[in-house]
Formats: C-alpha cells, sequence, structure tokens
C-alpha cells in the first residue's frame, strides 16, 4: 500500500497544481506541442527457437530505478510465444514527472521495431506480474514509464532492460535499434473542474478503487496529448468517440461503479485517444506534404513564366537590333548617292555610344550559365541575377539552425556542377524574418548560413572558395506581415559567380546604340 499511497498523492498534487484558470484562453495555454525526437539504445535479444522448451532471463533496473529486478520464463509455442513475467522493487512512475502514471512491457525485435506488450501495473506493494502472448520470435525486452498503457511508442525513461543468463536458452542477437519516442517533460495535463479535490484523492483506496483512479487518470493523458498533436481538427470523429468514452468512465467513477465498468471504458477511451493521435498525426503529415508539392507546382510555373519573360525579352531586343541595322544602312546608301552629285565637306567624326564589347568567348559563357541554371533549377529553386546564379535554400529545409539530413543529396548534386569549373566562387547568405532582434535575427541567419555552407563543403567544394555570413531580417522579399510572408523570408541564398559564367544574366545583351542627328 505505500507506492499506492505514492502515486495517489502525486496524482493529487499533479491535479491541483496543473490547473490554470477556467477560461478559454487559459486553457489554449496548457496545450503542450507533441514532440518527437530519436534516441538510441542497445539491449540484446534472443531468438527463442519452437519447441526449445521454455527458458528463463533477467530483469535489472537502469539508473533511473537501479533496485528494480525481475525474471522472467519464455516459452516459443505453435504460433506465439507466451511469458510469465515477476518484477520486484517498482516504484510509482510518477517520481518521473507528473505526465507519467504507469509502466509499460516491450518487446523490441533485432530491426528495432517497438511492441507494446501490456501494462506494468504494482500490487498494494513494490510487486507486479503479468502473463502475455507475442507473435514474436526474436526480441529483446524493456520496461519504460509511460503517460498511458495505450501508447505505440516507448518512451526514453527506461527504467528495466532484460539480462540474459548463463542457462537461458536461444540464440542472442544484438539490438542496436533506434526508437521513435516521447521526451521526458513534454506533456502539459489540464484538469477538467469537475475533477474531485486533492484531500479526496490522497487517501488510502481499496486496491479495486485505485485501479479504476489510475487507468482514468491515463485516459486523461492521452485525451490531452492526443488534442496538444491536433486531432480534434485532424481526427475530429475518433477524437469525440474517445471523449465521450472518458465522460462516461469519468460518470461511472463519480457514480462508485465496479472497478471492471470503469477500467473497461477508461482503457477503450485512452486506445481511441491514441488512434486519433496517430490519425492526426498522418494527416498532418499528408497535408504538409500536399503543401509542399503544391509550392513546388507554383515555384516550376514561376520558373517557366520568367523563362517565356526572358525568351520573349530576347527576341524584342533582335528585333530592336535589326531595325537599328537597317536604318544605319538606308542612311549610308542615301548618303553614297547625294555624293554623286557634290563633294560633300569632309563629315564630322562619328559619335557612337557603344556599351563595352563582348569577349570573344562571351557565348560560350552564357551557354553555362544557362546551363547551370537548369541543373541547380532541377534541385532548389534558381534564378539568374547581376549578381551570379542564386539558389535559395527554403526554410523547410531546416529544424531550427540545422539542415534536414536529405538536403545532402542536393548539396551533393550543387557541388557536382560547381566544382567541375574552376574558377567559380560561392557566397551564403543567411536571411530570417523580423520575429526577434537584431542581434539574435544576424545570429540566427548565419548559423543556418554556416550549416549550408558546411555541407557544401562535405560534397566537394574547396573550403577556400565558399563564405558565408548572416544577414538577419535586413533583406526581406515579400513583407513579414504574414505567417507566410515571414516563412519565405526564413531562407538561405547561395549565390555562384566567376569569370566561367561571365557577369551578365543570359537575358541580358550587350549592344551598341547610334544616336540620331
Amino acid at each position: 500500500m505505500k507506492s499506492q499511497a505514492l502515486l495517489l498523492t502525486a496524482l493529487a498534487f499533479f491535479s491541483t497544481t496543473a490547473v490554470r484558470a477556467q477560461d478559454p484562453a487559459a486553457n489554449r495555454e496548457t496545450v503542450p506541442i507533441y514532440k518527437v525526437t530519436v534516441i538510441e539504445r542497445t539491449v540484446k535479444a534472443v531468438n527463442y527457437q519452437y519447441r526449445g522448451g521454455p527458458t528463463q532471463i533477467d530483469f535489472r533496473g537502469t539508473v533511473l530505478l537501479p533496485m528494480a529486478k525481475g525474471q522472467a520464463v519464455v516459452e516459443s509455442k505453435a504460433g506465439r510465444t507466451e511469458l510469465d513475467a515477476k518484477f520486484e522493487h517498482v516504484e510509482p512512475p510518477t517520481k518521473y514527472g507528473n505526465e507519467y502514471l504507469t509502466y509499460v512491457l516491450w518487446a523490441i525485435t533485432p530491426e528495432g521495431h517497438a511492441k507494446n506488450l501490456g501494462e506494468v501495473l504494482a500490487n498494494g506493494g513494490d510487486h507486479a506480474s503479468m502473463r502475455v502472448t507475442t507473435d514474436l520470435q526474436a526480441f529483446g525486452l524493456i520496461v519504460t514509464a509511460e503517460p498511458y498503457s495505450a501508447v505505440r511508442q516507448p518512451s526514453n525513461v527506461v527504467v528495466m532492460e532484460n539480462e540474459i543468463r548463463p542457462d537461458t536458452i536461444g540464440k542472442i542477437e544484438q539490438v542496436n535499434a533506434k526508437y521513435e519516442l516521447l521526451p521526458r517533460g513534454s506533456y502539459t495535463y489540464t484538469v477538467p473542474i469537475y475533477t474531485r479535490s486533492a484531500e479526496s484523492e490522497a487517501r488510502k483506496l481499496p486496491m479495486d478503487r485505485y485501479e479504476a483512479l489510475l487507468e482514468v487518470y491515463q485516459a486523461q493523458n492521452a485525451m490531452q496529448i492526443a488534442q496538444s498533436a491536433g486531432a480534434d481538427r485532424y481526427a475530429a470523429d475518433t477524437f469525440s468517440r474517445a471523449s465521450q468514452l472518458l465522460r462516461n468512465a469519468q460518470d461511472l467513477q463519480a457514480r462508485n461503479a465496479g472497478r471492471s465498468a470503469i477500467v473497461t471504458t477508461a482503457r477503450e477511451a485512452a486506445q481511441t485517444a491514441e488512434d486519433a493521435r496517430m490519425i492526426a498525426q498522418q494527416h498532418k503529415h499528408d497535408e504538409e506534404l500536399a503543401q509542399a508539392r503544391g509550392e513546388a507546382a507554383r515555384e516550376r510555373e514561376r520558373r517557366i513564366a520568367a523563362e517565356a519573360n526572358a525568351n520573349r525579352a530576347q527576341q524584342e531586343a533582335s528585333a530592336d537590333r535589326e531595325q537599328l541595322d537597317g536604318a544605319r544602312t538606308a542612311r549610308e546608301r542615301a548618303e553614297a548617292e547625294a555624293s554623286a552629285y557634290r563633294t560633300p565637306p569632309p563629315p564630322p567624326p562619328a559619335v557612337v555610344v557603344q556599351s563595352t564589347p563582348a569577349p570573344r568567348d562571351d557565348s560560350r559563357k552564357t551557354a553555362l550559365r544557362a546551363s547551370l541554371l537548369q541543373q541547380f533549377g532541377a534541385t532548389l529553386a534558381t534564378r539568374d541575377t547581376p549578381r551570379g546564379l542564386v539558389i535559395t535554400v527554403p526554410d523547410a529545409d531546416f529544424r531550427g539552425t540545422a539542415l534536414n539530413p536529405a538536403f545532402s543529396g542536393a548539396a551533393a548534386r550543387i557541388a557536382t556542377s560547381i566544382a567541375a569549373y574552376p574558377g567559380l566562387a560561392v557566397q551564403v547568405d543567411g536571411h530570417t524574418d523580423n520575429a526577434g532582434s537584431a542581434a539574435s535575427d544576424e545570429q540566427f541567419s548565419y548559423q543556418r548560413a554556416v550549416a549550408v555552407r558546411d555541407a557544401l563543403v562535405r560534397a566537394g567544394i574547396p573550403v577556400n572558395a565558399i563564405y558565408a555570413r548572416g544577414l538577419g531580417s535586413t533583406r526581406p522579399v515579400v513583407a513579414n506581415t504574414s505567417a507566410a510572408g515571414r516563412q519565405q523570408n526564413r531562407r538561405v541564398e547561395i549565390t555562384v559567380s566567376g569569370d566561367p559564367i561571365g557577369t551578365l544574366p543570359y537575358w541580358d545583351k550587350t549592344y551598341s546604340i547610334v544616336p540620331q542627328r
């Protein structure tokens, strides 16, 4: 009963201290952002050979619960693997944070897939036991603290791991698994106004009342986490059903209904809330993917329109040159005819305003410039400007100041194109919106520029041919008055210039002008 009383006290403290003012604005402030991180652990897995007979393994506590220990008997049978486990010194999970209400036993395959085997629920003391069945053949075992028992990914609060015994039967395999885990302390819990007071919850309860109360709290946690993931928007029907199930469980608890009815309804509410969270994550991913595809399509349309405008301008310039050449030819013919009738005075020196003559290899530079524009444009949005070819790395390719790993492919393609033509120089400029101070904006944009520079250097660009700088919010491309505009201003621009591609955009030309007399 000691661990039960400690857990109830922590739950009661949580229910009173986590409540904020019961107005809509305050409740919105407590809704958390559901974050996911990736960590790496190593655990030994056992291939429990079919008909190899029962085998024993031990559990040992990690640094988070060093006194914990346990044993399990595992036997592989036709179509299933049975596991009978017992644990000792199982302390209340709320010691790791008020959001943790229970423990879950996980099977981890050698490939890193995690499967929830069930809830590890202590009895009136600090002991727990469970009998479960799984369809897995080879797996390692860990125990984690969780916000509710229906979770589908293990948290990083690993309190126990299996330990291979000398007499363990089976083939032992090393699991170097990367799990997608929920980080510690990422939940904020909003308790409804009808939650009972701390004094009424903190008293010792019979075991059946304790289990029912714990399941209701887990269902509340599951609802809160699902809402923070946007389930009320992206999976409204499933979230609404989970909300109704939670209300039913709370009503049963208020009427002191039987333990079985309360636990069954609360667990169904937690499972439905977890389904809503998973559906919301998938829908959000699909929405973001659709937005990215739409933006890519719009960028292609803008690029095609820009190329059409450049071609039209080039054609108009050619027509102007032909008209000037025709006028000059007509004037020379008229002057020749007039000289046949009279001897003209010495003509004044011709006044010709002419731009700097293009070098002989100007056409080759223009062709190379257009070729690189096409190569870069196939990877990222690129435009041809008087200062060089400008490649834009959008805000979507960053997570904070770090680049997405997927950018390495784009960096390799860009670096390969640049390295093929010695003499090209690369300048990386970081830009951001005006959300912070001038100093913080400049530092943020510089860190992003350095991340892009380092990726290009790793891809093969010489370090002495590239440099980075942070320009902060001094050069926006659009106004910062909307979220879309601010996102567009958060970018990194890679400017490629140098003698191999000349100093004129492909759409610009040098030409001569003879003024009229």
